[in-house]
């Protein structure tokens, strides 16, 4: 294979600033002159409406009697016209003034005669107006509307390809010289730019890999979760690519007309093979790539025919191996087979959430511009946020800037950023959300109840945080967090799970004698774990390692239409039973453990009536004691006399107490 080498530039698209300045002067034109034809019709009507026809004998007569001030002459047409008094004694008065219009003839010399007879000046105009200035003149308002409405039309239908333009492809050539995003702006996706770094070192030194026999990739798919970085890793290719970059959507390809996207598919890669070597990108490619011939009653056609000139693009008859398809999707499971074949998209990139070490490198990146404090640690917030993808992260640095200016500090403190995780995971505080203190009572219990069983069950995550302040849709929340990224599930870990989730349900039950409505969400969560260990992972004892029932699939996306039950009634009855009988002994299991721990039940739910949140050291003293004992801090006394030192613990102290509980000085 020859190696590859950029065609000549060419000059495909516009300066965006210059077409918007072309377009505002044209439009500046054209009203211009719109208004000013606008006015001289106007005036033209105006002046015809106060002009009075007179014959040739009602001019003489009118000249003779002294009425008419001056006369202009057109040889062209013989016609005479000037200004009339109806008073001679007017003559000269503007106010009075009348126009008249006249056919005289072709006798000048008469015409002469009599205005020098009558003191009347006269005037002689020799011009040939021009028949096709009349003719412009006349159809140049309707030509301007026309044209108005054609310029409107292209903006709607393509901007400055024009109307003709509309079947063209709505891709944006990327400026390098703006392009600012590097592989060095990205983190947590090593395995990703390790693959992208290939096509990048493939389209700089092709030869490289020409000798050993291998031939550029026709197209790689970024699949992963939404927000974990996918255009970003496109956009970091684009600033390492030293070769054109062209971006899409796969949106821009859909339209109502049949062909039309087929059409833009073809302008698209034309364009791309006029520059190559180049890369385009094509973001969210399943609004285009969709199975064939999915959903009830047949596909579109539309898009079928998208698809297919898609297709034909990436491998078809005629092979092109110097344009290189990146694409991005979050829905890999409703792509047509034929575009995941290899030979089209050779490899797929899973860019999945980042590992601890991912997350913290991605909060170096978006911290690089941000203030922060001595108390701020990466390695703690990565931390406390597994399961955050790249694009939650920065939106939690940026809530933790929000929250610092704010508050009008000059840098960035860890409070902050543990509220920003707070937002980000919950939503605001709901400070305007009244709560009576019966309801407050009843949720402390709750909260409390799922932070203590989930502190006694062996299996659980530790519990990081408990609060009854209202966020988001939640009244209250306890948080359980990780020490460390998992992947794996035990079948322990989730009755722990189950028990933890009823234990605010039985907590309400044992203070309170009632339940509440306040659980509806755990039990749901409860009930699907429950069935997942019975129906899918194969965690119940009687049943044994089977899976029942397939994961219901989209009719719309090409699946089957109808399923049948893969057991028989005997089974679904065994599998109800397994079901409840995991939530009974879950639920059973969470009430025993706040029966013998009842006393910190009340404890802590009377803490949280106080001071409304729980958390670090503060928590940690009552899952000890039961009750927070507050440290004080002794003031500093500067050099003692060893003789005084038995006065020391008499001097008073600043102690401070969340309600009166018994106070430990700091030794």
């Amino acid at each position: 294979m020859a190696n590859i080498k950029p065609n000549p530039k060419k000059k495909t698209d516009q300066d965006p600033k210059q077409a918007r300045k072309k377009y505002l002067i044209y439009g500046l034109a054209g009203l211009i002159l719109v208004w000013a034809i606008s006015a001289q019709v106007a005036g033209t009507l105006l002046d015809n409406d106060e002009v009075t026809e007179w014959s040739r004998t009602e001019f003489t007569v009118a000249v003779e009697d002294g009425r008419v001030g001056s006369i202009e002459y057109m040889m062209v047409n013989g016609s005479v016209s000037g200004e009339y008094w109806d008073d001679p004694a007017d003559v000269g008065d503007e106010d009075t003034a009348k126009k008249f219009t006249a056919n005289w003839g072709t006798n000048e010399e008469g015409l002469g005669i009599l205005a020098e007879e009558n003191n009347v000046g006269l005037d002689f105009d020799d011009t040939n107006p021009d028949f096709w200035v009349g003719i412009l003149m006349g159809f140049l308002p309707i030509l301007l509307i026309f044209g108005i409405i054609l310029f409107f039309f292209s903006q709607m239908q393509g901007g400055q390809r024009g109307v003709m333009g509309f079947g063209k492809a709505k891709a944006k050539k990327t400026d390098k010289e703006k392009q600012k995003v590097t592989f060095k702006d990205v983190a947590g996706c090593d395995e990703a730019l390790a693959e992208l770094a290939e096509v990048r070192d493939f389209l700089a030194d092709p030869a490289k890999f020409e000798k050993m026999g291998a031939r550029i990739p026709k197209g790689v798919l970024l699949v992963g979760p939404p927000g974990t970085g996918k255009t970003l890793l496109a956009r970091a290719v684009a600033g390492e690519a030293d070769v054109p970059y062209f971006t899409i959507s796969g949106s821009d390809f859909v339209e109502m007309f049949v062909g039309v996207g087929a059409s833009r598919v073809r302008d698209l890669f034309e364009q791309a093979k006029a520059e190559a070597p180049a890369i385009i990108f094509m973001d969210e490619i399943d609004a285009v790539g969709r199975q064939r011939g999915a959903g009830l009653g047949g596909g579109h056609d539309e898009r079928e025919q998208t698809l297919n000139a898609l297709l034909v693009e990436m491998d078809g008859f005629e092979m092109q191996d110097n344009v290189i398809l990146l694409a991005a999707t979050n829905r890999p499971d409703v792509l047509d087979p034929a575009l995941l074949r290899p030979g089209r998209f050779d490899r797929q990139v899973v860019v999945d959430r980042p590992d601890l070490k991912g997350r913290e490198a991605i909060l170096e990146v978006h911290a690089k511009n941000k203030p922060l404090a001595d108390d701020v640690d990466l390695n703690v917030i990565a931390r406390r946020t597994p399961g955050y993808t790249g694009a939650d992260l920065q939106n939690l640095l940026n809530e933790a800037a929000l929250l610092a200016a704010r508050g009008s500090k000059e840098k960035i403190e860890m409070d902050d950023v543990e509220e920003g995780i707070d937002r980000v995971l919950m939503g605001p505080e709901r400070k305007s959300r009244l709560i009576s203190e019966n309801e407050k009572l009843t949720i402390a219990y709750h909260e409390a109840g799922h932070a203590i069983v989930g502190h006694y069950t062996p299996h659980s995550n530790p519990v990081h945080k408990v609060t009854i302040i209202p966020r988001g849709g939640s009244l209250g929340s306890t948080w359980q967090l990780p020490t460390e990224d998992r992947f794996l599930k035990s079948k322990k870990e989730m009755l722990d799970d189950i028990a933890v989730l009823l234990s605010g349900r039985a907590a309400e039950e044992l203070t309170s004698g009632d339940v509440t409505t306040g659980a509806a969400n755990d039990i749901e969560r409860a009930t699907k774990i429950a069935k997942d260990m019975v129906m899918r992972f194969g965690m119940s004892d009687v049943l044994g390692p089977q899976c029942f029932g397939e994961e219901p699939e989209n009719v719309f996306l090409g699946r089957d239409f109808a399923k049948g039950n893969d057991h028989g009634e005997e089974t679904s009855a065994i599998i109800d039973k397994e079901v409840a009988r995991i939530i009974s002994e879950g639920y059973e299991r969470a009430r025993a453990i706040l029966e013998r721990e009842n006393d910190m039940l009340v404890h802590m739910a009377d803490e949280l009536m106080k001071v409304e949140t729980l958390e670090g050291e503060d928590l940690d003293k009552v899952f000890a004691t039961g009750k927070i004992q507050v440290r004080v801090e002794v003031p500093e006394l500067g050099e003692i006399d060893p003789a005084k030192d038995e006065a020391i613990s008499d001097v008073p102290t600043d102690e401070t107490s969340s309600g009166g509980d018994e106070i430990a000085p700091t030794q």
